[in-house]
């Protein structure tokens, strides 16, 4: 056992783990290995054990996926379905989701490190949402009928866009997989998905499950494989339609250009961020340490629209640095299956070194180290909750996505001052607002250059609710219907009008 940070010990123990079913391709229906025969390791970031050896996609396996993918966009049923009969399939899956909800769980908390209560309460439900969304979607895709200035009678059909490659990341493997999956299956479209090579073991039962469910071979692909050489074929395929990736701004861009260089397929793009949170001196201001602190630490750090940047008014900052390096202390990491513990291990080692060295940076540069700052175990990948104070915007742990438990506190005068600070990022995914002023609130809201403005909450996500970033936090939107729309095209069909009474 190795004890961790606030006296918590890991225990192995408290969920039975569960046996590893599924660690070939998924390819037209069926589990196969790689053509190369190669595989790779999935580790447990609780122990760094190896889980299991998992099939790794190669180019060959990708050509071999897409083929089957466009063999069912150009001649199977699922596109030439009615919208009605997907839905059912897609509900189908929900169910099969729900009852499979533990198992699932356990899956992504021993490949993650996630929180296994969280998954099981959250991700896993959710997941199940998104389904029943768009499966209600599915039947009421449709155009438009265009009142012209000629004697033609023009409407407009809503087309499914093909085979898609999605490629998703590993901090939110059951989210991400539906937040993709979900609204190309209503549109119509097949489909090549790669997770993530850090969380692949959820990615492969949800294929066996949609297999259940009644989803047409060749309709849904999954190849667990690296992004450099399966993640990388994907983006540059001549007979993949679209692309949709979350990830790193750096990847984001490479799968740009192989898009452009390949067959100009368009692109969605869920990147990088350095969300910031204002807290004003009229804030609630145990409200707002809760807010910072979990806008932080909430899946260790490991969250695109994490706070990163918390910035305090000047009238209330002492107290809060005071409060909020209290809390931060008394914060519970640990085995992620243990209900106690608030804070597993990060997803990698790869990850746990990259925090770790932002940290130096940090003390490097200046930054004024308030607590944590170390590993919190001598076994897995656990890293105690670190807040920096006095950080400079210019500074790197100002600057670059640590995507870990790392926060950045500094001070600002007025709202102006606020606003500006907030701005001075490459990114714009999320931002939050802790005030009780609403004239503070609307002003701050429309200033900030960012996708999603939570105002006295954190992570407020719904279904129905479009997201994604500006700047270089990418385009498109998952979630809602814009992003049903980015998996459909628009075709105008015009007839002539001759002899008619009207137009």
């Amino acid at each position: 056992m190795a004890t961790l940070c606030n006296g918590h010990t890991h225990f192995e123990s408290f969920v039975k783990i569960p046996t590893i079913k599924f660690t070939k391709l998924f390819i037209n229906g069926q589990f196969v290995d790689s053509v190369s025969g190669k595989t790779f390791e999935t580790v447990d970031p609780r122990t760094e054990e190896v889980i299991a050896e998992i099939a790794e996609a190669t180019k060959e396996d990708v050509d071999i996926a897409v083929k089957a993918a466009r063999e069912a966009f150009d001649f199977g049923p699922w596109p030439r379905m009615p919208g009605a009969e997907r839905a059912k399939i897609m509900v189908k899956w929900a169910e099969l989701v729900e009852q499979n909800g533990e198992e699932i769980a356990a899956l992504d908390t021993i490949d993650g490190g996630k929180l296994f209560g969280w998954c099981k309460d959250v991700d896993v439900p959710e997941a199940s949402k998104i389904l029943r969304y768009y499966a209600g979607a599915a039947d009421k895709i449709h155009g438009d009928v265009f009142k012209t200035s000629r004697d033609l009678h023009v409407y407009s059909l809503m087309e499914p866009i093909g085979v898609v490659g999605h490629i998703i990341p590993w901090n939110f493997p059951t989210i991400m997989f539906f937040a993709k999956v979900a609204p190309a299956l209503a549109a119509g479209c097949t489909m090549v998905i790669k997770p993530a090579e850090q969380t692949p073991l959820s990615s492969l039962f949800y294929a066996h499950l949609s297999k259940l469910a009644g989803i047409p071979d060749g309709v849904l692909n999954v190849i667990p494989g690296f992004g450099s050489i399966a993640g990388a074929a994907i983006s540059s395929h001549m007979n993949i339609d679209a692309v949709s990736f979350t990830g790193s701004t750096e990847t984001g861009r490479k799968i740009m250009q192989a898009a452009a260089l390949s067959n100009l397929k368009p692109v969605s793009l869920e990147l990088g961020g350095k969300s910031p949170v204002l807290i004003f001196d009229d804030a609630d201001l145990d409200k707002a340490v809760d807010l910072a602190l979990f806008g932080i630490l909430h899946n260790k750090g490991e969250i695109c629209v994490s706070f990163s940047r918390v910035f305090v008014q000047e009238g209330i900052y002492d107290e809060f640095e005071k409060k909020v390096v209290e809390k931060a202390k008394t914060w519970v990491v640990g085995d992620p299956f243990d209900p106690k513990v608030q804070q597993g291990p990060q997803t990698s080692k790869a990850q746990f070194d990259k925090i770790l060295s932002f940290i130096e940076h940090g003390k490097r540069e200046g930054a004024t180290l308030l607590t944590g700052g170390k590993p919190a175990s001598n076994k897995g990948y656990y890293i105690e909750p670190t807040i920096f104070a006095h950080v400079k915007e210019d500074m790197l742990i100002a600057q670059e996505e640590i995507f870990g438990p790392v926060m950045a506190l500094s001070k600002f005068k007025t709202i102006e001052d606020a606003i500006e600070k907030a701005n001075s990022s490459k990114y714009g995914l999320a931002s939050g607002i802790v005030t009780k002023n609403l004239d503070i609130a609307n002003t701050v809201t429309r200033s900030i250059r960012a996708g999603i403005v939570w105002i006295n909450c954190f992570f407020a996500f719904d279904i129905d609710c479009p997201f994604g970033g500006y700047k270089m936090s990418g385009f498109g939107r998952d979630y809602g219907l814009e992003a049903l729309h980015k998996y459909l095209q628009v075709k105008s069909v015009a007839t002539p009008i001759y002899n008619s009474p009207w137009l």
